[in-house]
């Protein structure tokens, strides 16, 4: 019998390597700028061209490479940074796999120019598909200098699945923000299709994030540190009030590492327990220093999974430092309640202030209010005015309720307490007839009849259902009608939002907002969709390029429905809110003419019916 195991070529080892750590141009751009960094790079400088499609440059002036370490450098598991299983526990550097290079050119055309420090000449290497084309001595400044080209060149059903540029130049400037955030020491710059993106010097940690994010945030945040046995943790948290519902900034690093973690994200969100709404989140950067060997960071490919050995310990630590820094900054409202020696009541012939004189109040003796008899005071005050509430106890047309057994209906019906008397028009001969078509229930639901039972509708389901299906055909139809702004807000987006923004600004216009840039990632907004008065613009435009950035759409119709959406429940009515019968008719009457009555556009259900052999039941 034959033998059929065989060991793979490099060639295709490569390229199983590069599904896992190079997912799109945005991994290459990650990898590149973190071997600068290792490399003791002070300057980093990223030129995309078409979100990395066509081409990527990272320069960076680092230690360089001789010439042999150019060529060992693609190949797989070639490395610096470790050289034993050990090392793999005290890790200072991002990169320690040695799988980085070889993936990006099993699956792009690479050109590297290197020179290390001190030499005269350095060399330039170039690869396409592993293979290796050309390599020679070059003139060139020390440090090094990656090109890549036409990313997946030879997997066209990886290229076939990149997103739209926008959303590749969005991930882009994720990564890009990561590793700025982590390396304050380092200056940075980002360049698009010849565009400067993003020019971050090298600073102090808040200033980056300044930087990054502009400077609208210096007024969120509230510092934190603590220094432990087991961590250092430093950063910032967001304060109370500038939670929000999406869009907020949370990063985890560690050991100069960007992470995710839910668990240490738990720890800080219990800190803000009862001082921000359900549903919202505030801003957070928070930077643990820790053994290496306390760690393992060798769990994923992206490195972005991490273990601590001493888990819930640091879990503490974290929430202990947040709620120490919330209370420092009197970001918790406190209350004294120490009154003990103290008087329930302000005791004059006690107090420092004794010689103070109280204010002197004049007041008519003669007056009573429960005195019901007319005096010479209260006839000169009214002039007359009694005469226009004559009658007022009971109108002309109405007569009280005489139908034998229906005084229970009329109560159920008006709501009305059963110890007031209840009135009727005297012309209607039957109650049935004059109750209301629709009945609002504790202001959240609305219950009416229909042929099978009983119906029952959210009204703020309903509303977002109506509501969305108006803003979907208004898109649909670019007939958006805009209503000016007196005084134009102004909002600021940071440089990963931005392509976000831009590529459904022109849905945005036809919803009605007219958005005018202004430089540096703010925009003003003139205008607004009429009919949502009320509402905060900036944190809808906001919400809206959150849930495109999320949803991640690349097709105009998604978008869209997306953009409807958001804006259907920003201007939806709250539970709570009392409607008039007008109100009630006319939101029922849109939902059932909707194109889904029963659910709202993201699944929820809006009405539901209660048959009516089903309520018979519940009398037997």
């Amino acid at each position: 019998m034959s033998d059929i195991i065989r060991l793979l070529p490099d060639s295709v080892a490569n390229q199983i390597a590069a599904g896992e750590v190079i997912q799109r141009p945005a991994s290459v751009i990650k990898e590149l700028v973190e071997n600068a960094v290792d490399a003791g790079a002070k300057h980093v400088d990223v030129l995309v061209t078409d979100a990395g499609k066509t081409s990527i440059q990272v320069i960076d002036d680092g230690k360089g490479m001789s010439e042999t370490d150019a060529r060992l450098a693609f190949e797989r598991h070639a490395t610096s940074k470790i050289r034993e299983a050990a090392d793999l526990f005290a890790l200072r550097t991002m990169g320690f796999r040695g799988e980085a290079l070889a993936s990006i050119a099993a699956v792009a055309q690479v050109e590297l120019r290197t020179r290390l420090r001190g030499e005269e000449l350095g060399t330039s290497l170039c690869i396409s598909g592993s293979k290796v084309e050309s390599q020679e001595p070059v003139s060139c400044s020390e440090g090094s200098s990656f090109t890549v080209r036409n990313l997946f060149f030879n997997v066209p059903a990886r290229r076939k699945f990149l997103k739209s540029n926008q959303t590749e130049l969005s991930n882009i400037l994720t990564e890009f923000e990561r590793i700025a955030l982590v390396n304050p020491d380092v200056s940075f710059t980002l360049h698009h299709n010849g565009t400067e993106m993003l020019n971050l010097p090298a600073t102090q940690l808040k200033q980056r994030i300044i930087g990054v994010f502009g400077k609208k945030i210096n007024q969120e945040l509230l510092s934190v540190e603590v220094d432990t046995t087991m961590a250092r943790i430093s950063g910032f948290v967001g304060r109370p009030e500038t939670s929000r519902k999406k869009g907020a900034r949370q990063f985890f690093f560690v050991n100069g590492r960007y992470m995710r973690h839910p668990y240490f994200h738990k720890s800080i969100m219990d800190a803000y327990e009862h001082l921000i709404p359900a549903g919202e989140q505030v801003s957070y950067f928070i930077y643990f220093d820790v053994e290496p060997s306390n760690i393992d960071v060798n769990i994923h490919p992206t490195k972005t999974e991490i273990k601590f050995e001493n888990e819930q310990a640091i879990w503490q630590i974290l929430s202990a430092a947040v709620k120490e820094t919330l209370g420092k900054f009197n970001a918790v409202p406190s209350i004294d309640f120490d009154t003990e020696g103290m008087p329930d009541i302000p005791a004059f012939e006690h107090s420092p202030y004794s010689n103070v004189q109280a204010p002197q109040t004049s007041y008519n003796p003669s007056y009573n209010p429960f005195d019901t008899t007319p005096s010479s005071y209260t006839r000169q005050a009214t002039n007359g005015w009694e005469q226009f509430y004559e009658g007022a106890g009971r109108k002309d047309n109405q007569v009280p309720l005489t139908y034998p057994g229906e005084e229970d209906y009329w109560m159920e019906q008006s709501g009305a307490d059963a110890s007031l008397p209840i009135y009727a028009p005297a012309e209607e001969s039957s109650p049935v007839e004059m109750s209301s078509r629709h009945y609002q229930y504790k202001g959240r639901f609305i219950l009416t009849s229909v042929k099978s039972g009983l119906m029952v509708i959210d009204q703020q389901r309903a509303h977002v259902r109506v509501l969305y299906d108006n803003y979907l055909s208004q898109i649909a139809a670019r007939k958006g009608a805009s209503q000016g702004m007196l005084f134009p807000d102004i909002v600021q987006f940071s440089a990963s939002e931005i392509p976000v923004l831009q590529s459904i600004m022109e849905d945005l216009s036809y919803l009605g907002f007219e958005l005018t840039d202004l430089g540096g990632g703010s925009y003003a907004i003139n205008g607004v969709p009429a009919g949502i008065e009320g509402l905060q613009p900036i944190q809808l435009v906001q919400n809206m390029v959150h849930t495109a950035m999320e949803k991640g759409c690349k097709v105009r119709d998604e978008v869209q429905g997306l953009l409807a959406l958001a804006l259907a429940k920003a201007a939806a009515i709250v539970p709570g809110q009392v409607l008039s019968d007008e109100e009630m008719n006319h939101l029922v009457d849109g939902l059932l003419t909707s194109s889904a009555p029963n659910y709202t556009p993201d699944g929820k259900v809006a009405l539901a019916v209660l048959k009516e052999e089903d309520l018979e039941k519940l009398f037997k």
